[in-house]
């Protein structure tokens, strides 16, 4: 795979989990990294030591994706470090399990304003600001392929976020920019075992084709290969990696 050396990458929600997984991957392969947090510094600021400590750039800003103009001031700070914006991965996202009978106007409000709000207006600044040949990585997820109750607010965004990849990559053609959907399957993380059982989390691993959950660094790996030149060809998709627990 091809490093990633001159190039510049923000990942939100980047300092945990699937995000920390991402961030310290485009690093490795030479990416100038800029993670995003809303209220964990510390988780961030460690994230950036690990990062530093083999080598690499990358630093942490506060932002919260939910506010269109924290998302504007994040893009601008971004450039500003580091002279170029070349890839987002759009990985911030909460999840509210809960049936759709149970879901207060609230509750919504908040799940769609930062998977949907968020992931729109972070795409429209790298629509205006991204470099030609850049990336854009959309985590998704695979629950929009299987019906999952308590699942219904949750799938929907993610539903959501699939059609703004698709519309964003004709428009972003033109540019050389390609616009992926990254979707997961159950990958074994804080907000991933929020609210479930361990009889739940295995039955989800049985589901799989390898007979387990995901870990963080199997999502990474595709977001490093996706964003790299050889993945030139490949957009406006949604690429499930989810170890064959749904087609």
């Amino acid at each position: 795979m091809k490093d990633l050396h001159g190039k510049t990458a923000l990942v939100t929600g980047g300092t945990r989990g699937i995000g920390k997984a991402i961030s310290l991957k485009l690093a490795a392969l030479g990416a100038k990294v800029v993670v995003n947090y809303v209220r964990d510094s510390k988780s961030a600021e460690r994230t950036v030591t690990t990062i530093e400590a083999k080598g690499g750039q990358a630093l942490a800003i506060q932002a919260d994706m939910k506010s269109v103009e924290a998302v504007r001031a994040l893009v601008d700070a971004t450039i500003e470090a580091f002279g170029s914006f070349d890839i987002l991965v759009n990985n911030a996202g909460i999840a509210n399990y809960k049936k759709i009978a149970d879901y207060s106007e609230e509750e919504f409000d908040e799940i769609f304003s930062l998977n949907v709000k968020g992931v729109f207006f972070a795409c429209k600044q790298a629509a205006l600001r991204m470099e030609e040949g850049g990336s854009i990585i959309n985590i998704g997820s695979s629950v929009t392929k299987v019906m999952l109750p308590t699942y219904g607010a949750y799938a929907a965004t993610k539903g959501a976020v699939e059609q703004i990849t698709k519309v964003l990559a004709k428009e972003l053609g033109p540019k050389n920019i390609r616009v992926n959907t990254l979707s997961p399957g159950p990958v074994d993380t804080e907000l991933f075992r929020m609210g479930k059982s361990q009889e739940q989390m295995d039955s989800m691993a049985g589901m799989a084709a390898f007979g387990r959950l995901g870990v963080p660094s199997d999502i990474a790996g595709m977001v490093a290969l996706l964003v790299s030149d050889e993945a030139f060809w490949l957009t406006g998709q949604n690429i499930c990696v989810n170890g064959g627990f749904i087609s």
